[in-house]
């Protein structure tokens, strides 16, 4: 039994994206009886994945340490975990009027919707805690390199004048570092606080998302907001569109003609997607990632195996395991459950907006090269003391 939640619109950089989201309310809905082996095949017998997918609830990747080995909630955690989320202020919370912090929270949570809460505890299913795996001490000072020249750039801002969130573990210094024009350690795809060219932007801004696997910590725009759509055609091929976000919707081909993977010198930033049937899950194996792809660290030696599964006539599962060696200490596997979208009800658009619309960036890039000109001209601040990173310190979701 499932009962509808919200209807949301969307409009964002340019993009109008209705969205019609509801929830799973009860265990059984989660664990749907198979159809029978007819009504999920194509009209050619391959296992039937086609049609608009979506995860209707909120679930966490990791799973909060104080539950344990809790994987799933329990009907009145679930309701309780709803009305704390219910009652928060999220986004529509304001900032002094006319600080940074203020002009940060500009979307609020019409933009960045919540759903009812999932049945499980977390994506993440092994290890059985429901925890990343421990990173490896080259994963380690990865990280905190990134993080040292990230800081390093806040340094002389008001973000760390004032000891907002996202100048933890920095310190305010009014001078600002000589390093300030450095090149990133690793090809940037976060947000930083430079604008000397695109590429310091984020992928998101840059209209571009991370890709597989499409799963991550909840709250982002991408997170709450992002469909695919499964097409199969005879003879064996399937592709797979994402509308994701703000509009930087991508595809995917799934080479499913038994081939071997690309070369190992050639590289692409969502990998390179083999699939095959194991009786009626479809299994991807991906490897050739791009040095620019930015999966939690892991970049050109992640490794993801794929199965999606039809459990009945309108539930997907999909099931990830993810491996890189030179960043997590054992291979480390997530789930979600996904629900059918009607075809017509829940129209996505056949191809990205976001780069045709997106007159952001370039407005962006060209206002950092005024203030430069102004600074040059004695007529403004030093731009390497304006914050342009999310100087606010929102709510932290009960989920996590």
């Amino acid at each position: 039994m499932r009962e509808r939640f919200s209807i949301i619109t969307v409009a964002i950089a340019g993009t109008a994206l209705s969205v019609v989201i509801s929830a799973s309310i009860t265990p059984a809905a989660a664990q749907a009886p198979v159809a029978s082996a007819s009504a999920l095949k194509t009209p050619w017998g391959d296992p039937n994945l086609q049609g608009i997918w979506t995860d209707e609830t909120d679930v966490p990747l990791q799973r909060a340490p104080r539950l344990g080995i809790q994987e799933f909630f329990t009907e009145e955690q679930r309701a309780d975990m709803d009305r704390q989320r219910a009652n928060m202020e999220g986004r529509e919370r304001r900032a002094e009027r006319g600080t940074l912090a203020d002009v940060a929270g500009a979307y609020n949570d019409v933009f960045t919707p919540k759903k009812r809460t999932g049945l499980r505890t977390s994506r993440i299913v092994d290890p059985p805690n429901g925890r990343l795996p421990p990173i490896t001490p080259e994963a380690q000072k990865a990280a905190a390199d990134d993080r040292t020249f990230r800081l390093m750039l806040l340094q002389a801002t008001e973000t760390c004048k004032n000891n907002n969130a996202a100048c933890g573990g920095g310190k305010y210094d009014p001078t600002p570092s000589p390093r300030y024009a450095e090149l990133p350690p690793a090809y940037n795809a976060g947000g930083m606080n430079r604008y000397h060219g695109p590429e310091d932007a984020s992928l998101a801004v840059r209209c571009l998302m991370g890709g597989i696997p499409e799963v991550a910590n909840l709250g982002g725009v991408g997170d709450r907001i992002s469909f695919r759509r499964i097409v199969q055609t005879p003879g064996g091929g399937i592709t797979m569109f994402y509308d994701v976000g703000q509009g930087q919707g991508w595809q995917r081909n799934i080479v499913m003609d038994g081939s071997p993977h690309l070369p190992a010198g050639i590289r692409q930033w969502y990998g390179d997607s083999r699939g095959r049937w194991e009786d009626n899950t479809l299994v991807v194996d991906v490897t050739n990632f791009s040095p620019k792809t930015n999966f939690m660290g892991s970049r050109e030696n992640l490794h993801v195996v794929e199965r999606w599964t039809r459990t009945g006539p309108d539930t997907l599962e999909y099931a990830v395991t993810v491996e890189d060696p030179t960043v997590w200490t054992r291979p480390w596997t997530a789930k979600q459950e996904f629900t059918l979208q009607n075809d017509q009800e829940n129209r996505i658009y056949n191809e990205p907006r976001c780069i045709e619309g997106n007159y952001g960036l370039p407005g962006l890039l060209h206002g950092h090269r005024m203030e430069d000109l102004a600074f040059a001209e004695g007529r403004g601040p030093d731009p390497r003391t304006i914050s342009t990173v999310n100087a606010g310190d929102g709510e932290r979701d009960p989920l996590q």
